[in-house]
This record gives structure tokens, C-alpha cells and sequence, in this order.
């Protein structure tokens, strides 16, 4: 792929020579002699939207200047004249997850279905061509294996977009900059019913379609001259963003110098790259063309694709339909209302019905199997559900990490100001460690976070001035620790409050990724470290909740040291979710701050120097 980000795009060095610059009309009437020939000017003036007056004055004057032949074909100076409108190329953004179409888009990027015998961005190509731009950018991202295939088959050009998961498609327009500007700018999941291409534009212009009624999309208001005054986000009716859009020279050159100024701002990533453009419609003229009713479909959920195929959702090759269908033997017809759940910092999940039970489609995260053991939480899970912890279980594969669980209805938020909801929490922990249950695997949270930071180095992540001292202090506290420990016990590793699923009749303690054998403190230390909110003093209060009696000294020490371990465990594992581009957001923060109490915390218990080995590097 050519992904250089100062590359110029040889034609935009072309400046072509016309005669004269074209009038709108004459614009109209000289492109449609150019596609059509020669025909009747009613004809021209309804293709081009306009009074078969303005058609008539148009012709008579471009007769005068020698572009347009008595027989009303173009000369070859008309052409000349129609090369500085020319479409030079066309830029199909492809980058991104298109996460609500899951489970599919689990496996292919959306733009990557095949829909009614047709792969959409292969359809796309085709009606560019068959339009007559034939140079055609694919902006790439999330699986861009899945376009490799384009060059060589279609002769396109692959960019990469290499923020694709961090920011909205803003980061695909700044990535193929280099190749803006007289071009057409498409979103790849879209289908164009009928062919919205030409291969002459006079001005910039957004593709717009008009709602009936209350519509979320991005509603445009047009001033006099026919240009978007200003773009909201819903309304009542009216004309809203949708298709294609084409960037001429200008305006390409402006909002480039635009976004350039407000990429590094946090605020521009979650925008669309149309939202950059309403912020500023002022300064970035932009016309608007109605496309008919219908002629461009969005498939923002698998519903509606199935909607627009009927075939598609038995015909589509998915080996995440077969492991569901597999699983609980049912045909695809029975799997319904699939949906994609947001919840989760490891994994995708896809919630879906088969009859009258909800389930949820786990399927692995990025990177996730360089981090979890598979076989150990599938043999964590069936003892779950023995011991009454998870009867959410169905099925988990151990070798591929996708697994199949029931939806439990009616769950609210785990509370942990609630002394009620903190004691059936640590009533479930307690009973899992006190069940003699056993697994092959163990998990010692410093040695596997040392391991990710391994990882770390090994990608040239940059870590934090103040990582390697961090991790020194927590290596006294897992040494201290490990002095201490008794035997060990089967924890779940992973105990914190968006883990327990809670209903008015019932707790449950789900996701057994980082289940196995180790230090009991440590399931204590997950339930504070992560995002309890509970000071030191709060923290220590929990300790005798658990064990059903006062704590000892000791105990309250190991118990810091725990929560100081194991959130430097998910601060580290956090850097490596960022480094695999799927950031967590404000835990990386919430685990750091934890590392960081509790170890000074624990630190004056036991008595070490607070800054103990303080340079050493692991």
C-alpha cells in the first residue's frame, strides 16, 4: 500500500487550459452534449434540472465562442473547456468496524458483503468505472487484509488509515489527503440503487435525499444560492446528507487546511469528517443534489440488510452463524434480533434470540490470545456453573475463544455503596474459594503483567517515565506476597462490579477469562482496584466482610499489597489493549491511580521504602 503522507497525487498538478470558465448553464448543456451528443433541448434541460430558456441561451453562447458545433456536439474546444471539471478520482472510506452489524463484521468488513450477488465496495468500483473515474483510493483499517485483493483485481489504490480505531472517519479523509481534491468522497457500506456517478462535476456537492417525517440523520438548511447554510443532527423532514460527495480543488484545499489545524484536538477524533465540514459550512461552499427517493440504502444493522436481501442471511459465509447454530441446533431462520452489546473492555459480543431465550456471542478481542488462557476459562466456566456461581454457561470453545451464554434479563448496575450488594458479592467470591475446586492453570498477576510489559517493549510502546519505577515497588509488594500466601485456591481473577450481573432475586459472577489457580487476596484486590472509588480506609472495611471476622495486621497488609498488584496487572494490560489499537479509556487511569494509593498503602504496613528499587527495569 502506498501509504507516504506527504505523497502529491500527480493530477493534482494538472491544471488543464480551458478558453473560458463555463457558466453553470453552459456547464450543463456542454456536459450533457458530451455524455448524450447531440439531442432535443427539453432533454437537456431536464437532465440538467433547469428552464429550457437558460438551455437555449447557454447553447447560443457557447455556439458563439466555438465550443459547441451547429449541430449542438461539443468541439474540441468545448471538451477543453470541460477538462477543469473533470473528475479526477473517487475516495471510498473502508476503515472503519462497522461494529453494528455484528456478528458478521466480527469475521469481514461490512464493505466486504456480498449483497444481492455483489461485494458493496466491488459494486462501487464498478459504477465509478462504468461513470468514467477510473483512478479509485480505497481507505483501509480494521481487517485490510480483506481489500488486498482490490489492487490487483480492480487496479485501485490501498491507503491505510492507521487511526481507524481511535478515531471516526475524519482519520480516512486526512489519511488519503494526498490524493484529494476534484474527487468523490464514499462510504463504502453504502448501495447506490441507481448509479449516482458522473464524470463531470461543476461545483462541490453533497448527495441529499429528502425525509417524510422525524429522521436522526444530518439535516441540511440551503441559502438562496443553493448552498448548505447549516447542518443539524435530526429534524422534522426535510433533506439530509446521504451518498456521495464531491470535493473540487478549493474547497478539497480549504478543508484539508481545516482539519489539519484540528486533528491533534481530542474533540476533532469522534467526529464524522461531514461534521468538520458543518462546523465550518461558512467557509467551505457546498451544494446539495437531491438523489431520488430510495436510491441510496444504508445498512446500519443486519435488519436492515436482511430487509434489502432476503437470501442474504442464509446465503452469507459465517463461521460464527455456524458456531451458534452448532451449538444450540438450531438453523439460521431461528436466530433472531441480533444486536451488538457495548459492554466488555476484552471481547465483541453480539446479543440474539433463537425462540424465546436471549443469548450473547462472545466472540475474542484483538490480541486477546496473546493475554488469555481459553482452556483455562472454559474449565473455569463448566465449574461455575457447577457451583450454582454462572448459569449463564452454554458452550465456550477452548482452542478459538468464542463462546455462546444465556441473556439474563432485567440486570441493573452493581452498587458498591450498597452493603447489600457487597455482601452477596463477597458471599460468591468466598464460596468459590472455599469449594475445593481446582484448576490445571494458574495466574500470578505480577508474573503475567510482566509478561505484557515484555510484549510492550517488544512493540516499542512508548512506557510511561515513571513505568519502570512504578513496577520495582510492585515487585516488592508480589514478593511479600508470595511469602505470605497459603495454598492456592481457584479464583476468578477478574471479580469487579461490571462482572456481576444483579437482579432483585439474584447475583451472578460472570466472565471467566482470567480464571485459575492463585492468591484468594488477589480476587479482593480486583474487586477494589477496579473502580470501586473506595479510599484505603473504605477498602480496608471490606477485608472482614470477606473473611467473617476482624482482619489480623498482616492480612490488611497482604490485602493492600493485593489491590496495589493487581491494579498495575490492569495498567499494564491496559497500555497493551492501546498498543493492539482498542484503547479503554479512563481505566488505564483508574488502574494507574490504583497501583499507585494502594502500593504506597501497603508500602508503610510492611514497612518497605516507598521507593524501593527504584531504577530497576524488568
Amino acid at each position: 500500500m502506498n501509504i507516504g503522507p506527504h505523497r502529491i497525487c500527480p493530477h493534482l498538478k494538472e491544471r488543464p487550459l480551458s478558453p473560458r470558465t463555463l457558466t453553470r448553464y453552459e456547464f450543463a448543456v456542454l456536459q450533457d452534449a458530451a455524455l448524450n451528443g447531440p439531442r432535443p433541448q427539453r432533454a437537456v434541460a431536464a437532465a440538467g434540472r433547469v428552464s429550457v430558456g437558460s438551455v437555449n441561451k447557454a447553447a447560443r453562447t457557447l455556439r458563439s465562442h466555438g465550443l459547441l458545433a451547429p449541430d449542438g456536439a461539443p468541439t474540441p474546444d468545448g471538451l477543453a473547456a470541460l477538462e477543469p471539471y473533470r473528475v479526477r478520482n473517487a475516495v471510498i472510506l473502508a476503515a472503519g468496524a462497522g461494529t453494528r452489524l455484528s456478528p458478521l463484521s466480527f469475521e469481514r468488513p461490512k464493505a466486504a458483503f456480498e449483497v444481492r450477488g455483489e461485494v458493496l465496495v466491488e459494486r462501487q468500483i464498478r459504477q465509478l468505472r462504468e461513470a468514467g473515474v477510473r483512478d479509485v483510493v480505497v481507505v483501509v483499517g480494521h481487517m485490510k487484509e480483506a481489500f488486498f485483493y482490490l489492487e490487483e483485481d480492480f487496479g485501485v489504490t490501498l491507503v491505510e488509515n492507521p487511526d481507524h480505531a481511535a478515531r471516526n472517519n475524519n482519520g480516512s479523509v486526512w489519511a488519503a489527503r494526498a490524493w484529494l481534491g476534484n474527487s468523490y468522497v464514499v462510504s463504502s457500506d453504502e448501495y447506490f440503487c441507481e448509479n449516482p456517478f458522473r464524470p463531470y462535476r461543476y461545483e462541490s456537492v453533497f448527495s441529499v435525499c429528502r425525509a417524510t417525517g422525524p429522521t436522526e440523520e444530518q439535516v441540511v438548511t440551503v441559502d438562496p444560492q443553493g448552498h448548505i447554510a447549516h447542518v443539524s443532527r435530526g429534524g422534522d423532514g426535510g433533506l439530509y446528507l446521504l451518498g456521495p460527495a464531491y470535493l473540487d480543488r478549493a474547497f478539497a484545499e480549504r478543508y484539508l487546511a481545516i482539519l489539519g489545524e484540528e486533528y491533534a484536538l481530542p474533540a476533532t477524533a469522534p467526529k464524522l469528517w461531514e461534521q468538520v465540514f458543518a462546523e465550518h459550512a461558512a467557509e467551505l461552499p457546498m451544494a446539495v443534489e437531491e438523489l431520488p427517493a430510495g436510491a441510496v440504502l444504508e445498512f446500519d444493522y443486519l435488519g436492515d440488510l436482511m430487509a434489502f436481501d432476503h437470501d442474504f442471511f442464509a446465503n452469507v459465509d459465517s463461521a460464527i452463524l455456524e458456531n451458534i447454530c452448532t451449538t444450540l441446533g438450531c438453523p439460521r431462520d431461528d436466530i433472531r434480533g441480533l444486536a451488538p452489546v457495548s459492554a466488555g473492555l476484552t471481547n465483541l459480543s453480539t446479543v440474539f434470540s433463537v425462540g424465546d431465550t436471549r443469548y450473547i456471542y462472545r466472540h475474542p478481542g484483538a490480541g486477546t490470545d496473546q493475554i488469555v488462557n481459553r482452556a483455562a476459562e472454559a474449565h473455569a466456566l463448566a465449574v461455575a456453573r457447577d457451583l450454582g456461581l454462572d448459569d449463564t454457561y452454554v458452550f465456550e470453545d477452548p482452542e478459538q475463544g468464542w463462546k455462546v451464554s444465556r441473556f439474563v434479563e432485567g440486570c441493573r448496575d452493581f452498587d458498591y455503596r450498597d452493603p447489600r450488594d457487597v455482601g452477596r458479592a463477597l458471599a460468591l467470591v468466598r464460596r468459590l474459594h472455599g469449594s475445593g475446586a481446582t484448576s490445571p492453570w494458574s495466574f500470578d498477576f505480577f508474573e503475567e503483567g510482566t509478561k505484557i510489559a515484555g510484549l510492550l517493549r517488544r512493540r516499542d510502546y512508548p512506557l510511561p517515565r515513571d513505568f519502570d519505577g512504578l513496577a520495582a515497588r510492585v515487585a516488592v509488594l508480589a514478593r511479600a506476597m508470595a511469602a505470605d500466601a497459603g495454598d492456592p485456591v481457584l479464583c476468578h481473577n477478574d471479580f469487579y462490579g461490571p462482572n456481576l450481573l444483579v437482579t432483585d432475586d439474584a447475583m451472578r459472577l460472570v466472565d471467566w477469562e482470567y480464571a485459575a489457580m492463585g492468591d484468594p487476596f488477589c480476587d479482593l484486590g480486583n474487586f477494589v482496584a477496579q473502580g470501586s472509588g473506595y479510599s484505603v480506609d473504605e477498602a480496608l472495611a471490606v477485608l472482614p466482610v470477606y473473611l467473617g471476622r476482624p482482619a489480623t495486621a498482616a492480612e490488611e497488609a497482604r490485602f493492600l499489597s493485593a489491590v496495589a498488584v493487581v491494579g498495575w496487572y490492569w495498567y499494564v494490560w491496559a497500555m497493551y489493549k492501546e498498543a493492539m489499537g482498542n484503547p479503554v479509556g479512563e481505566w488505564l487511569y483508574v488502574w494507574y491511580k490504583a497501583a499507585k494509593t494502594f502500593s504506597a498503602a501497603a508500602e508503610r504496613r510492611i514497612g518497605a521504602p516507598e521507593r524501593a528499587q527504584e531504577g530497576a527495569t524488568l
